[in-house]
């Protein structure tokens, strides 16, 4: 029989939708099938309901992979700038926060909209409440049954992300599918996510809820934002960005005072003697981590009763607090996940396996891991345009099977 479709996308998220609007622009016959009641819920959740879609200093650099080069293709040939000129055109009012981030002025709903209506103007159906009952490939078609019935066309693709934020609906459904056709995965691990401290450091519980603005670092990684105390341990975007390089067992450190200069505490003795460290911490921190810091360090009660080696060696250690997380708070609080399908199976122009034509892996399901702000979101549409115009490139309809 006839294929039913030039194009199956599995996944009605980013990737899969602006994947689906991309072929079906092209005139390919597209249908998208999801398990979830209704398409984008991830989109509707992100930037706090209001999407952060971008990042306008998105460069390959910023993303995990084990192959560090393998995004630079796709990012080169679809840009922050081109996705802004779509959100334009359909009048979503956007704001840039900090960092080259870019959200929706009013609801992340405008771009769910904004992608099932880019779906319709290429005839690209959208099928939700569709659970996946097989897929299997054979005489240049894949075949995916689901509902009792089967769908055919001569390309798949894999857009069904990873298992963070499980409540969602997320599963590891995308690395089984890539094994079934022999394509290697990347271990999956959760990233973007709070990290767990405990023992010693469990006196840091007592902050819970206060914040102040570091320079948190994991291995070479360092990145200048917000960090915040949880009951659990760590949190805030700063501890989310190094978390994703963060390998369990080591250590994370801490520049409480990003923006000191040399020999601070020096200077303070110098000027200020009678004045305690926890004053002086109290001046640059939040008071009650300024207290904590201050006991740990247990310096005298003034300044001036401090040896200059002693004070050097706090300041040392406040430039560098180390905390050895037990863990991480995992899937159900990882922004996105790590690893997944291995980048060395699939092409960097058009997102296609190379051993099995025809199926194609986007977005989150692959071994490709943006930082935070808006660069998950840029490899989603970036990778699945490349598959978008690749995809059901050879015309197919009247293969028999």
């Amino acid at each position: 029989m006839a294929s039913t479709h030039d194009v199956i996308v599995l996944g009605a998220g980013a990737a899969g939708l602006f994947c689906a609007a991309t072929a079906g622009q092209r005139g390919k016959r597209v249908v998208v099938l999801d398990h979830a009641e209704a398409p984008g819920k991830k989109i509707l959740i992100s930037g706090g309901g209001r999407c952060n879609f971008t990042n306008i200093h998105t460069a390959p650099d910023r993303y995990l992979s084990e192959n560090a080069h393998f995004a630079r293709s796709a990012l080169a040939r679809y840009t922050p700038a081109d996705f802004l000129a779509l959100v334009e055109k359909y009048g979503i009012a956007w704001h840039e926060k900090t960092l080259g981030q870019l959200f929706c002025d009013r609801s992340a709903r405008e771009i769910v909209e904004m992608l099932l209506e880019e779906c319709a103007v290429g005839a690209a159906e959208v099928r939700c409440h569709a659970v996946i009952e097989d897929v299997t490939h054979a005489d240049g078609l894949f075949r995916v049954q689901t509902g009792g019935r089967d769908l055919t066309a001569p390309a798949l693709v894999i857009a069904t992300g990873g298992p963070a934020i499980p409540k969602m609906g997320a599963t590891g459904f995308a690395y089984d599918l890539a094994r079934k056709f022999g394509l290697k995965v990347v271990q999956p691990r959760p990233a973007l996510v709070p990290l767990t401290l405990s023992g010693e450091e469990a006196l840091f519980k007592s902050l819970s809820g206060v914040s102040a603005e570091v320079v948190a670092r994991a291995g070479k990684a360092a990145f200048r934002e917000a960090a915040l105390f949880t009951h659990k341990g760590l949190s805030g975007p700063a501890i989310l960005q190094v978390s994703s390089y963060w390998k369990h067992g080591e250590a994370i450190g801490i520049d409480f005072l990003p923006d000191a200069a040399s020999d601070w505490l020096l200077a303070a003795k110098r000027e200020r003697p009678r004045v305690g460290v926890r004053r002086v911490l109290a001046e640059t921190l939040p008071e009650r981590l300024a207290q904590v810091l201050a006991d740990q360090l247990a310096l005298p009660a003034e300044l001036g009763g401090g040896a200059d080696k002693v004070l050097r060696s706090a300041e040392a250690r406040l430039r560098d607090w180390r905390f050895t997380p037990t863990g991480s708070e995992g899937y159900a609080k990882a922004e996105v996940t790590a690893g997944g399908i291995s980048t060395a199976e699939l092409s960097s122009k058009t997102m296609e396996a190379k051993k099995v034509p025809g199926l194609y892996a986007i977005g989150e399901a692959v071994d490709v891991t943006g930082w935070l702000g808006g660069y998950n979101f840029q490899w989603a549409w970036a990778s699945a345009r490349a598959a978008g115009l690749a995809a059901g490139e050879e015309d197919m309809a009247n293969v028999t099977v």
